[in-house]
């Protein structure tokens, strides 16, 4: 599946799905094959190519030339979750492999890697990768095989300078891998700046509606560890619906205007709580005082994101008692949906978490802006009583 390079932006391409058609009726919106298998010819011939859902599916191949177009890859491959899409390329190692993943990471992945990876024969070395002399360091020459990036990185809105890495990773002949899940190929393009596969957990902003579960991994070019890939989701049967792969196209169609509108409010969010009496300190990429925000200008051209996350003066009581007084923002998992979201992620992630116990990972979604933030203020003053 070869990137067309097609002369339309990514905003045209998602709204109008490629511009796909179906052939046989002139619907706009093109069909779901729920089938689970495939004719022969009398010849014993397959005719379309397809043999067993398992396999592949027609209803993925808009999605997957979709996303490859947005990212500039070359192939796509869809999951039945953004988990199964990066366990998959973990799978494609050997054991006795050593990887380099970030400190901080989405939590779930975290604990597959420091679980069932390294009981699998993984070499795991968490090392903070937004230090680049850091990763640098950690490389073994002939043993690193894979670096593992999540940029930015859940919940702490940190980067990791992917075009740097890339050079790091290309000297030493060592693969990298990209989480652009909260980026999305909106405001950021991993493949562009030297990584070799991203990784999206569609869930989120890619289907941004909150009822798909869905992955998908996209590739700079071929390669026997692609084609190793592919056949890990054949083999383990990590393969999506065809009716949530279809549901995940529709989605997509507003993803630019979705992710345009979560960024604007996210900004609005940071630069007001930044000087907020009860905001002990705002996470966000988009303020000129973060760290790395000369970084986040250069490598995502499109946007700082639609993800923060505040410490609330008072602490642990304090933040889960805001959490408790919002009316807008839902108290629930997960993110990148059209509903603002709002969570203690210390209680989720329980007593071993690298998170701040004063910590609120804010999800904006695309309801009004100063709706928000004024719910948000009055919680926080509910909160402390004020």
């Amino acid at each position: 599946m070869a990137n067309s390079k097609s002369p339309w932006s990514g905003q045209t391409l998602t709204a109008q799905g490629l511009g796909l058609t179906d052939d046989k009726t002139g619907a706009v919106v093109l069909p779901t094959y729920a089938a689970t298998t495939y004719l022969r010819d009398a010849d014993n011939q397959y005719r379309s190519g397809h043999v067993y859902s398992r396999d592949d599916n027609p209803t993925y191949k808009p999605v997957e030339r979709l996303l490859a177009e947005l990212d500039q890859g070359q192939d796509a491959l869809l999951f039945g979750s953004g988990m199964a899409a990066a366990v998959a390329v973990f799978q494609a190692l050997k054991p006795g492999d050593h990887v380099i993943a970030p400190k901080v990471m989405y939590w779930s992945l975290r604990n597959w890697l420091l679980g069932f990876a390294k009981e699998w024969g993984l070499d795991i070395e968490l090392v903070d990768c937004t230090n680049v002399e850091a990763v640098e360091a950690a490389i073994r020459p002939g043993e690193t095989r894979l670096v593992w990036l999540e940029t930015p990185a859940n919940p702490m809105w940190t980067l990791s300078d992917v075009a740097a890495i890339a050079t790091l990773c290309k000297r030493n002949d060592v693969l990298l891998a990209v989480d652009s899940t909260c980026a999305t190929p909106v405001l950021s393009k991993p493949l562009t700046l030297g990584a070799d596969i991203v990784m999206h957990s569609a869930t989120k902003y890619l289907n941004g509606h909150s009822d798909v579960i869905a992955g998908a991994l996209i590739c700079a070019g071929d390669s026997p560890f692609w084609q190793r890939i592919r056949s890990i989701r054949r083999g383990g049967g990590a393969v999506l619906s065809p009716q949530d792969a279809n549901q995940l196209l529709r989605g997509m169609r507003t993803l630019y205007i979705r992710v345009r509108q979560s960024c604007e409010t996210a900004m609005l969010l940071a630069t007001t709580l930044n000087n907020h009496p009860l905001v002990s300190k705002v996470h966000y990429p988009g303020l000129t005082s973060a760290a790395d925000h000369e970084l986040a200008k250069q490598q995502m051209p499109g946007g700082f994101g639609g993800m923060l996350s505040i410490q609330v003066a008072g602490g642990e009581h304090s933040a889960i008692k805001t959490a408790a007084h919002t009316r807008l923002w839902k108290r629930a998992t997960s993110l990148g949906g059209v509903e603002s979201l709002i969570e203690h992620r210390a209680s989720i992630e329980g007593e071993n978490t690298p998170v701040p116990l004063d910590l609120l990972r804010l999800s904006t979604g695309i309801e009004d802006a100063q709706e928000l933030l004024n719910d948000l203020q009055q919680a926080l003053e509910k909160a402390h009583d004020v």
